[in-house]
């Protein structure tokens, strides 16, 4: 019997068949490396800029069902490797020691942004949530609030809801030397975004003299004002360091002439204008009897939180925490590393 022997069984043949089996795993190999730079592409897109499906879809020229798969076909594969880039440690640790330092009845540290100077935003979304946390509140209650551009980022994240048992007290004057409303009063902000009942301080922050401000202060909505603050449940205020290109200052709240005396004074830094020394302590000056502002409490009594951040206010939160003007604090963690530093 003869047997016919086929192409791939001669020695030609099998060299052929391996050739081509080389060609096959070759073009295999291929497939397998598009498919996979195609999930590559497809999970960068989903993951990092945040596109959806259908935009994934049409821009690597697919169907929705296949980019759905190569975003899974990424995250099998091992393409994807997730790390949450958060020292939320580091900020929780920095914030009991401040705590147990100053003896802070509230203390919340938020991460600092590399590419910023002052994290505006992080501590803006920390101090709404706290302000947050009393409007929720059914009973009614009144809350005190300062001035300033942090506090102003903060009330634009507060969430708009209906609140009209609150009352929302402001603890210092609305108006410049020359008269102008101060863009940073938010007590008014807040009160539009809640519906609670606004008590303003139409007041410069600063009077020209004693007498103007006992004329001030004895008015009848002062009055008011101050008997509120009596009973505020908690104040936020924002703190200012005491320098040339100060806030308090660049804004036209103060004289160049008024500035040049709280320098002298050594002064570091001012809560509602109240200037205070490296130890907290309040100055003794003609500045500070010409305030308008409600005096403040030392020690504080009601939760009061001050925020702010940055390397120029370390010096003036560190001294506003010392001397008790404060018992709060919202700030990020390269500031509150500075803090404690200092101290």
């Amino acid at each position: 019997m003869r047997v016919r022997r086929g192409l791939w069984s001669t020695p030609a043949g099998q060299a052929a068949a391996r050739e081509g089996t080389g060609r096959v795993a070759a073009r295999d190999g291929n497939s397998t490396n598009r498919k996979l730079d195609l999930a590559a592409r497809a999970a960068w897109l989903y993951y990092i800029r945040g596109r959806t499906q259908d935009e994934i879809a049409a821009e690597l020229n697919v169907s929705r069902q296949n980019a759905q798969r190569l975003v899974a076909l990424a995250t099998a594969e091992g393409l994807i490797k997730f790390r949450m880039d958060y020292p939320i440690t580091e900020c929780v640790e920095m914030a009991e020691r401040l705590r147990d330092r100053f003896e802070l009845v509230f203390c919340d540290i938020v991460p600092g942004e590399r590419r910023e100077e002052t994290p505006l935003a992080g501590i803006a979304i920390s101090a709404a949530e706290r302000i947050e946390s009393y409007l929720s509140s059914k009973a009614p209650a009144v809350l005190a609030l300062g001035t300033g551009r942090t506090l102003r980022a903060a009330v634009a994240q507060v969430s708009a809801m209906e609140r009209p048992q609150h009352k929302i007290v402001s603890l210092v004057g609305n108006l410049t030397r020359d008269g102008r409303a101060s863009p940073y009063d938010v007590a008014m902000r807040l009160c539009d975004k809640t519906g609670a009942q606004c008590y303003p301080l139409p007041t410069p922050v600063v009077a020209d003299d004693v007498e103007e401000r006992k004329l001030l202060q004895s008015q009848r909505w002062y009055k008011t004002v101050s008997s509120l603050v009596l009973q505020v449940k908690a104040s936020f205020m924002g703190i200012g360091e005491i320098g040339w290109g100060s806030p308090l200052h660049v804004d036209g709240f103060i004289t160049d002439q008024e500035l040049a005396g709280l320098v002298s004074a050594h002064a570091v830094g001012e809560m509602l204008g109240w200037a205070f020394d490296q130890n907290g302590d309040l100055l003794t000056t003609t500045f500070n009897e010409r305030l308008t502002a409600p005096p403040l409490a030392v020690p504080a009594k009601a939760p009061t939180i001050i925020m702010g951040a940055g390397s120029a206010k370390a010096p003036a939160i560190r001294a506003a925490l010392r001397g008790r003007l404060a018992n709060g604090l919202i700030t990020d963690e390269t500031t509150a590393a500075r803090i404690l530093a200092l101290d």
